[in-house]
């Protein structure tokens, strides 16, 4: 089914002038020499300063401008003119016509602009070849029956002529010898103007620009060597106003009006006019935006509750009560947290960071951990049954990734010099030899492995940052003025300072790594030679996400996995580096990493989102703000419609690629460690809602418009979202049972807790082990001066530390107790009920929920057999009128069974060698 421009009527067979079908020599409706000559006379005439130049036709006001090129003619660039001159001939020899703008006509004085349009003989031939989808027949599926109570949805609904801009139809591939089975009411507008800007591009890839050398084509090689400075299809008018052209769409208008401007943030987005206008591959990506918007409002809600019961329980928090009561936390002497710049210190000095940690660390921690894990699934499932939707209304259900791949890159076609016969086709076709193959395989991945170690190496040096400046900072802060405040000076310890330092440095080596690697990315896929654009895309997608996952989610693994894991105890403590470099393993808090976790999710998560956002929006506007600062204030009969498109931004072939990222890395950051922190979602909804709005913007005002193109599913990035879903499950198991403090509570609350009631009474006490100071080495026990001024060496002869071993004496002493191997397995049981219930409910999920709905498999199936019986009908009547012209009795004739073969389709040469 599509929405496409023609006859809204219940014919099949079109009537049309049938001159071109019969009599003489057949020439499919194309027009004869004799034609166009008339036509360039009737148009020689007409002054071009009659029309506006915001205008997006021809001089004669006829011909579309489907695609601009651009070019400066250089003093010293004769290579540039011949490949110009040579190139330019092939264009027009494959059809197309061109007309081009003196550059004494543009506001710079010295840029050439070539206008190029697409002729009806050579739009169709090639919608042929590309299988493009157009209506044969109105649809007469009744609409789905109106949803109940739906105008409570009325105020976040769009107008009905924007969301549905063109009625329904059934469709078909275009078949040029069938022409006349199609709903063709006027040829030059059966083609959207999106459609033709992808015809164009497809040729322009492929014609050849030297008459020497037929390898040497496509307009990407004539962009990077400079033979022409831009290439790109045009807007159809002005984004703030409609064109004062009658004949022009003014989408680009209705898009920024409807959808473009953050104050619409409330309202639908009108995906089939971005659709229409952008083509399927951008329009699928802003419907899988606005669905993981929408997913994720309902995670946010969750999330938010589960803040607020943490905020509605805060003074039932018994043990935070211990840890900041002055007889119990004010008495417990603590162990140093580092060798000889650290002294000894009392519990309660954490008081703050202990009821802080509360509000992400209590029993709905759990339970929101367990909902996340359901709702992805639930994401994910939905989205499949929305993108089958789509399909179907997008003509994309037929649409396999082989047809794409039936598109050789230029590129590829390029640099394979060997050729080979294709098994199927029995065609010659270029190849990639093994060997070659393997080597550049094996160059790439070893090109990735080492960022990969870099990006190690860099958090192994973040780490040993955090070691060592952990101990200044003790020292420094133990006598600072900021401990004197009467708001902060709690919250501002050794512990948050270290954490805070060490996640900003963190993400600026992210950011720094991230911008390199990009272009290394991009080269070494480049030095793969993909053999499609499909291809393509799929291997810069895992090379680059396998980086964003361990560049963007280690220093949180290191926080959630690793830090207090594995730290010793007094006398006998774990370093980095081994003892002799003094960075000893961090400890975490008595109350917890869990806070440190959140601190590390806050800090690179939305330090990312705002980032971003000021690369998306504020670089495009002050580039653009640049380049068109002297011309914006002009009107529009002197800045013409293709210098205003030329003045903004080139949208890049990955740029789609990029927002995708973007989004998959805010997908791991609030399924993956989202136990931690439950307002992710909420950030990620907010940060979301203006995403949409931005990105629309950027589209609709900042960029040039991008050539269309296909696509019927978000591509690997699906089975990248899948993978990061199975994987969040494992690590909220293990951030529940080894990161928070959840086990060990409700070990202490069912099995050791003191009396006949459970109660959490005296679980500081117990989670503390103790320390004989005598026992310390002389080598970790503070320097004189760094003991606090009430610690007395004579009366204080233990201290204590965060784990569960035998005190002093004991014949066992500073072993593990009973009660640690408790906990132990407590948490691996934990981890294994918690994933085995989470996957039960999301493989039954998945099960029960199908992909395709069925409404849509029926009206696949009702198109496909309306399709096969309107064809029989189309073919039937051909015949019967090609008998009767031949003088036969048709009363008499006995049809065929088999449908007549179709005309072969003969497509330029020149364009495909």
């Amino acid at each position: 089914m599509n929405r496409g421009s023609g006859k809204s009527s219940d014919e099949t067979l079109i009537e049309m002038d049938r001159t071109a079908w019969s009599g003489g020599e057949e020439n499919n409706g194309f027009h004869t020499n004799s034609d166009k000559e008339l036509f360039q006379l009737e148009n020689a005439a007409v002054d071009k300063q009659q029309q506006s130049k915001d205008s997006v036709y021809f001089r004669d006001g006829v011909r579309r401008i489907d695609f601009v090129l651009s070019y400066i003619d250089d003093k010293d660039g004769e290579k540039k003119q011949d490949r110009r001159k040579v190139f330019e001939a092939n264009l027009q020899k494959a059809g197309l016509d061109l007309e081009t703008e003196d550059k004494s006509e543009s506001e710079d004085g010295k840029t050439y602009f070539l206008k190029i349009h697409v002729p009806w003989e050579v739009l169709a031939t090639y919608a042929d070849v590309l299988k493009i989808k157009v209506p044969f027949k109105a649809n007469d599926i009744p609409a789905k029956k109106e949803v109940p109570m739906s105008w409570l949805f009325t105020p976040y609904r769009l107008p009905d002529h924007v969301m549905h801009p063109e009625p329904d139809y059934f469709t078909y591939t275009f078949d040029k010898s069938k022409i006349d089975f199609f709903l063709i009411e006027d040829k030059e507008t059966f083609f959207p103007p999106s459609t033709r800007n992808r015809i164009v591009y497809y040729l322009l890839s492929r014609i050849p620009y030297s008459k020497e050398d037929k390898d040497k084509k496509g307009i990407k090689r004539l962009l990077n060597n400079g033979t022409y400075t831009a290439a790109f299809p045009l807007h159809d008018c002005r984004y703030w106003t409609r064109s004062r052209d009658a004949n022009c769409e003014s989408e680009r208008y209705s898009l920024y009006k409807h959808w473009a401007r953050f104050s619409r943030f409330y309202k639908e987005q009108p995906l089939n006019l971005i659709r229409k206008y952008y083509g399927e591959k951008i329009g699928i990506y802003f419907a899988w935006l606005g669905f993981y918007t929408e997913m994720l409002s309902y995670a946010a809600v969750v999330g938010l509750l589960c803040f607020i019961y943490g905020v509605a329980t805060f003074d039932n928090n018994v043990w935070s009560q211990e840890i900041c009561n002055d007889t119990i936390g004010g008495q417990i002497v603590m162990c140093p947290l580092c060798d000889k710049k650290c002294g000894y210190w009392k519990l309660s000095t954490t008081c703050s960071s202990s009821w802080q940690s509360y509000l992400f660390d209590n029993t709905a921690t759990v339970f929101f951990a367990i909902f996340m894990g359901i709702w992805v699934t639930l994401f994910l499932e939905f989205w499949k049954r929305r993108q089958a939707r789509l399909e179907y209304e997008w003509d994309l259900v037929d649409f396999e990734e082989e047809q794409q791949q039936l598109q050789l890159r230029p590129e590829y076609e390029i640099k394979c010099t060997s050729r080979r016969v294709n098994p199927i086709t029995q065609e010659s076709e270029p190849y990639l030899p093994v060997t070659s193959k393997c080597a550049r395989s094996m160059l790439s991945g070893a090109t990735v492995l080492f960022w990969i170690c870099l990006i190690i190496a860099s958090i192994i040096g973040v780490i040993a940052y955090r070691l060592a400046v952990f101990a200044a900072f003790a020292s420094i802060m133990k006598d600072s003025p900021t401990n004197k405040l009467d708001v902060v000076g709690s919250l501002i310890t050794p512990q948050f300072a270290t954490s805070v330092t060490a996640s900003c440095i963190n993400f600026v080596i992210i950011m720094i790594l991230n911008f390199l690697y990009e272009r290394v990315a991009i080269k070494i896929t480049d030095m793969e030679v993909p053999k499609t654009h499909v291809e393509y895309e799929n291997k810069l997608t895992v090379k680059m996400f396998l980086f964003q996952f361990v560049n963007y989610y280690s220093s949180c693994f290191y926080v959630a996995f690793f830090k207090g894991k594995f730290v010793g105890y007094p006398g006998k403590y774990a370093y980095m580096f081994g003892e002799w470099s003094g960075l000893r393993n961090e400890e975490c808090e008595p109350g917890g990493c869990l806070i440190e976790l959140t601190t590390q999710l806050v800090i690179v998560m939305v330090g990312k989102q705002v980032w971003g956002n000021i690369q998306e929006a504020l670089v495009p506007w002050l580039r653009n703000w640049w380049v068109s600062r002297s011309a914006r204030n002009h009107p529009e009969s002197l800045y013409s419609r293709w210098e205003q498109d030329h003045d903004l931004q080139s949208f890049s072939q990955l740029g789609l690629f990029y927002e995708y990222l973007e989004m998959v890395v805010q997908f791991g950051f609030i399924t993956l460690f989202v136990a931690s922190f439950p307002l992710a979602p909420l950030l990620a909804l907010m940060n979301n809602i203006l995403e949409v709005r931005v990105d629309a913007w950027k589209f609709t005002t900042q960029f040039r418009r991008p050539v269309a193109a296909k696509a019927h599913s978000i591509g690997a990035w699906e089975e990248i979202l899948n993978m990061i879903a199975v994987f969040s499950v494992v690590t909220n198991a293990f951030i529940v049972s080894f990161t928070s403090d959840m086990i060990p509570r409700l070990v202490y609350l069912y099995v050791y807790h003191p009396g006949t009631e459970m109660t959490m009474d005296g679980y500081i006490s117990n989670s503390l082990s103790i320390f004989n100071i005598s026992e310390i080495p002389i080598e970790n026990r503070p320097e004189d001066g760094e003991n606090p001024d009430w610690f007395d060496s004579s009366n204080i002869t233990t201290c204590r530390y965060r784990d569960y071993r035998h005190p002093p004496g004991h014949e066992k002493q500073y072993n593990h107790t009973m009660q640690f191997w408790h906990i132990l397995a407590a948490k691996l049981a934990f981890i294994i009920i918690m994933e085995h219930v989470v996957f039960v409910v999301k493989f039954f999920v998945a099960w029960l929920i199908p992909d395709v709905p069925s409404e849509v498999k029926a009206r696949v199936k009702r198109e496909r057999y309306l399709i096969q019986e309107y064809l029989h009908d189309y073919e039937l009547e051909k015949l019967k009128v090609q008998l009767s012209q031949n003088g036969q009795n048709i009363d008499q004739c006995t049809c065929p069974t088999t449908a007549s073969s179709p005309m072969n389709v003969e497509v330029v040469s020149d364009c495909l060698t």
